[in-house]
């Protein structure tokens, strides 16, 4: 059946194989009305987002020229599925910041943040009721109160108005912007350093003057954010030692996006 005129054909996905260094690999097509090229990594497997009428012998030619890179990927996805999650008891330790944060059980009824007596910080939980949960909300806050604040800085540097500015969970992209909804940044960079932080902030409203990646869009981001390349290649790094607590699967500690 032929679509109507005038309304877009809808997405498709299917399941595909190729070879890659001489190892089978199985991802998931999907072809859409999008115009880049993606190539990801997550809980699912692997997963190449392409245009709709893209021949596939193109899509083939572009997972290849990104073997390498999803190789590692597939291997350091397979390796993070046996890893343990982070036992959340009095005294356990997390990232916040890029510094150690250590967590209390059992102090009053609701959390609190606390400087220890060596100026490190602690987070009191209560003991009762689901500890990741309130773990999580603490969190969460204090990602956003620290992310608003470097969205302004950032959008004073680029000329822009303050957007709307809201948390997310995705689990393949650090972030988004548009025009129309604002900026979502996810709640987990709230364990990774502050330049790392920076770095995607400076990339999601980079997004507000070149909704691409084209070298225009790259020549925003350096004019604000000029060391852009060490802190891509560190941030993917990082997206591999996320701690990882509660009902949250293990390999959600990886965020991994590829674009072209």
């Amino acid at each position: 059946m032929r679509a109507r005129a005038g309304r877009a054909a809808a997405a498709s996905e299917e399941a595909h194989e190729l070879d890659i260094e001489g190892l089978q690999v199985r991802l998931t097509l999907r072809r859409s009305q999008r115009r880049s090229f993606a190539l990801q990594v997550d809980h699912r497997g692997a997963r190449v987002s392409v245009p709709m009428r893209t021949p596939l012998a193109e899509v083939e030619h572009f997972v290849r020229g990104h073997g390498a890179w999803l190789l590692e990927r597939l291997q350091r996805s397979r390796q993070r599925m046996a890893a343990p999650p982070l036992t959340l008891v009095d005294g356990a330790e997390l990232p916040l910041f890029g510094r150690p944060l250590r967590l209390r059980l059992g102090s009053g009824r609701r959390s609190q943040w606390r400087l220890d007596d060596d100026g490190g910080e602690e987070l009191h939980l209560p003991a009762q009721g689901d500890v990741a949960q309130a773990l999580q909300r603490a969190l969460r806050a204090r990602a956003l109160a620290w992310y608003r604040e470097r969205v302004e800085i950032y959008c004073q540097r680029l000329g822009l108005p303050m957007p709307e500015l809201r948390l997310t969970s995705a689990r393949t992209r650090w972030g988004s912007c548009s025009s129309r909804s604002g900026v979502r940044l996810h709640w987990r960079l709230v364990h990774l350093p502050p330049a790392l932080i920076d770095y995607v902030v400076a990339h999601e409203l980079a997004h507000l003057r070149e909704m691409n990646h084209s070298p225009r869009f790259w020549a925003v981001v350096e004019s604000v954010y000029p060391d852009w390349r060490e802190a891509r290649a560190r941030l993917r790094a990082a997206a591999l030692q996320l701690p990882v607590f509660g009902t949250m699967e293990a390999n959600d500690a990886g965020l991994i996006n590829a674009e072209d």
